[in-house]
């Protein structure tokens, strides 16, 4: 038996400057797993779900390291703030507001995201 993923017309889209841009489906996304997207600019964003439904996306890029490796960080929350924790040095983020948890001086670029 063969199983097929859930599908959907719904796009998950992140704000950018001057317009909506499509990164992903909808369907793409695990609760607790982060995908990287490439934006038009060359950056990248990394998008997560939550098991609410709620979407998230920060730069990709961990501003520690430099390396872009945020989408495949672990997730989780800090007196009820939802995270991703760097893979690397494990600094956390809050998916929201894009704040380092572990130092305030570093904080990551946030988008504005919706599924439509």
């Amino acid at each position: 038996m063969t199983l097929a993923l859930e599908t959907t017309d719904l796009k998950v889209r992140l704000q950018l400057t001057d317009a909506w841009f499509a990164v992903c489906d909808l369907s793409a996304l695990v609760p607790g797993r982060g995908v990287a997207a490439l934006l038009p600019d060359g950056r990248q964003a990394a998008v997560f779900t939550d098991r609410d439904g709620g979407l998230y996306a920060v730069d990709n890029r961990d501003p520690f390291t430099g390396a872009a490796v945020l989408s495949r960080g672990l997730t989780g929350t800090h007196r009820g703030r939802l995270f991703v924790a760097s893979p690397l040095l494990k600094q956390r983020f809050d998916l929201e507001t894009g704040q380092c948890l572990d130092d305030d001086t570093v904080r990551l670029t946030t988008y504005e995201v919706k599924a439509a």
